[in-house]
């Protein structure tokens, strides 16, 4: 498969798909009792390919009246990993599903958040193949 076609694969509709929009108020409401309560949105996007690892970003942006700095996201990415609303195992499944037996999901990795700029921050995300 080439990279073009894990482009081609992996658009921003199924990213969306893999990480619904209102996953990122349910993981608010889980953590604070209330969706509003969020600093900012999650979303996942495609990034690259390369040999055999997916690279994915989980973005995180900055919402209106919000301060994304004061939010503490630089732990997120221990919380990421095991928080059920996140699902990362869940995402994993479902990226393996949209291989489509062209490749197999043997492990995955969230990397050290990143400050991108002061409204975005964002976690790599590496998912690695085996043909």
């Amino acid at each position: 498969m080439t990279i073009q076609n894990f482009e081609a694969l992996f658009t921003s509709q199924t990213a969306l798909a893999l990480f619904p929009e209102k996953r990122t108020n349910q993981f608010f409401d889980a953590l604070f009792g209330d969706e509003n309560e969020g600093a900012y949105n999650i979303r996942l996007k495609f990034i690259k390919q390369d040999a055999e690892t997916l690279h994915f970003e989980f973005q995180l942006q900055q919402r209106p009246g919000k301060c994304l700095s004061c939010s503490l996201t630089y732990g997120l990415p221990q919380v990421f990993q095991r928080h059920p609303v996140i699902n990362i195992k869940g995402i994993v499944a479902e990226i393996e599903r949209v291989l489509d037996c062209k490749a197999r999901c043997v492990s995955w990795k969230l990397g050290n958040t990143r400050e991108t700029s002061p409204q975005c921050h964002t976690i790599p995300f590496s998912v690695f193949l085996e043909y």
